[in-house]
């Protein structure tokens, strides 16, 4: 449960992390600076377990696994958008950040609501208003590698088991 911080559609990885940023390794450098580009007060005002609620298209842009990094390290509980940029949902798998699809959502959802995700059941809950918005829920595998902290700590995890 958090809070939600709605934006529009094509949210391109320039403004989630600008590229004078790119030389920064730690993430946690990198998350001061998320979203800057687009909104210079995100990161002093997100808190864990926020929400990023989005139009069309996030993420689109360049193929940089930086602005996944940063949004991850703010420490948002994920992302709800209409679409996204297919490079960017599959580098927040890839690295553990929950992300879920759900059309028209940004006509759903205020900026300040309070909301919970169910990625599991595809259900979006908006405290602030008592709707229950329903999409497709990310598939089991998807659910397992996002639990497992990404793709990485995942497959160490099976071939653990091997």
């Amino acid at each position: 449960m958090g809070r939600a911080f709605k934006y529009g559609d094509n949210v391109d990885t320039d403004v989630i992390i600008p590229s004078k940023y790119l030389h920064l390794t730690d993430p946690k450098e990198l998350s001061k600076h998320a979203l800057e580009g687009l909104d210079p007060t995100f990161s002093n005002r997100v808190k864990e377990g926020d929400i990023i609620i989005a139009g069309k298209n996030f993420g689109c842009g360049s193929s940089r696994e930086h602005a996944v990094l940063a949004l991850k390290y703010t420490g948002i509980s994920g992302i709800v958008a209409e679409s996204f940029a297919r490079i960017f949902f599959r580098n927040a798998i890839n690295l553990g950040l929950p992300v879920l699809e759900c059309p028209n959502i940004t006509k759903k959802i205020r900026d300040g609501d309070e909301v919970e995700i169910d990625y599991v059941r595809g259900e979006i809950r908006n405290l602030s208003t008592g709707e229950v918005i329903t999409t497709k829920p990310l598939p089991k595998f998807i659910i397992e590698i996002i639990k497992d902290g990404g793709l990485i700590p995942h497959l160490r995890k099976k071939l653990r088991k091997l």
